[in-house]
């Protein structure tokens, strides 16, 4: 139901972190617009930090008993969401996901909870713009935001404002969350999407909003983005398996990146096994040179070595995942 007044809502801000010592002060900051313009609690759930993380959420909420610091034994950030939204939600409407590692516009929350009352959504989730600082974020920030390495999709590249199967998770009505169980703490990875699939088949409505975005900061180093999109790749896989859903043509495209690359060892038998793993190869380095010259981007011959670790990586999580799980069902 319209309220017409952002403030008539009330809304749980929750803040998984881990050792986010030289951000969580400044995001805070960053928010404070929403706990004096929306009624508002911030709750920073905590993994465990080892840093100055505590100490900091804890000078900030004695300063302000609106932020508030939760213990998040389980570490995993479906957990933290999970836990504030059971010990909290009896209180707030709306449940706002923000992720410690990211940047926000400083009226994000407002522009959700405008975005909510006037679409009566369910969930409105943002566009994710990647934005780097050294050259190899850079490049991976350049392969992120084009179809070379988010395959086309609408969360990723912005779009106008339109009802969705998925986005990047920004709000939540708090009974919606509930009433499907909320994140599913089995997944380190693509909880977001497996969420939002239940969401839907329980007749909730998602809205991609254009009103507001948040900026996100790749990893900054080729083992840490292997290692990153290998638990992508493994949790599109366990949702997959989960639900027993079909994966879009834009992700079976990168499925096919490993079984080629295997496949082109029987090259020892005939040469042309070699084939498909040189188009890949050549397609991928073709468009980061296309990137470079088409859009004057000196950082495009890069992303594409960027975009190259994601695909590989998120085509062996995928093939991983569904294996053990093979191994499973075989064993039981």
């Amino acid at each position: 139901m319209k309220t017409g007044d952002p403030k008539h809502m009330r809304c749980l801000i929750v803040i998984p972190c881990l050792n986010e010592e030289k951000h969580i002060e400044p995001l805070i900051a960053k928010l404070s617009g929403a706990l004096d313009e929306l009624d508002a609690r911030i709750v920073v759930a905590d993994g465990g930090s080892t840093d100055r993380t505590r100490e900091i959420v804890g000078e900030i909420a004695k300063a302000d008993p609106r932020v508030l610091l939760l213990d998040n034994p389980k570490r995993l950030q479906s957990a933290a969401i999970n836990l504030a939204v059971e010990t909290f939600g009896n209180d707030y409407d709306y449940l706002i996901r923000i992720d410690a590692h990211g940047d926000y516009p400083a009226d994000y929350c407002q522009r959700l909870v405008e975005e909510a009352d006037a679409t009566e959504a369910d969930s409105v989730v943002v566009a994710m713009r990647t934005q780097g600082f050294s050259a190899f974020q850079k490049a991976t920030a350049v392969a992120q935001n084009s179809k070379l390495g988010n395959g086309g999709s609408k969360h990723r590249e912005g779009a106008k404002g339109h009802w969705a199967d998925h986005g990047h998770h920004a709000l939540m009505r708090v009974p919606a969350f509930r009433a499907v169980g909320g994140y599913d703490e089995t997944f380190s990875h693509n909880e977001d999407a497996e969420l939002d699939y239940r969401l839907r088949k329980a007749g909730y409505r998602i809205w991609l909003t254009d009103k507001t975005t948040m900026t996100y900061y790749p990893r900054a180093s080729i083992p840490t983005l292997f290692r990153q999109y290998l638990g992508y790749g493994r949790g599109r896989a366990r949702n997959i398996l989960k639900h027993r859903s079909m994966p879009s043509v834009r992700q079976m495209l990168p499925l096919a990146v490993v079984p080629i690359f295997v496949g082109a060892f029987l090259a020892i038998l005939n040469w042309i096994a070699v084939i498909p793993i040189g188009l890949w190869a050549f397609a991928c380095l073709a468009y980061g040179f296309w990137i470079a010259l088409g859009q004057k981007n000196p950082y495009g011959p890069l992303a594409a070595i960027s975009a190259m670790v994601m695909h590989f990586a998120w085509s062996m999580g995928f093939w991983l995942e569904v294996l053990k799980f093979r191994g499973r069902k075989v064993v039981s």
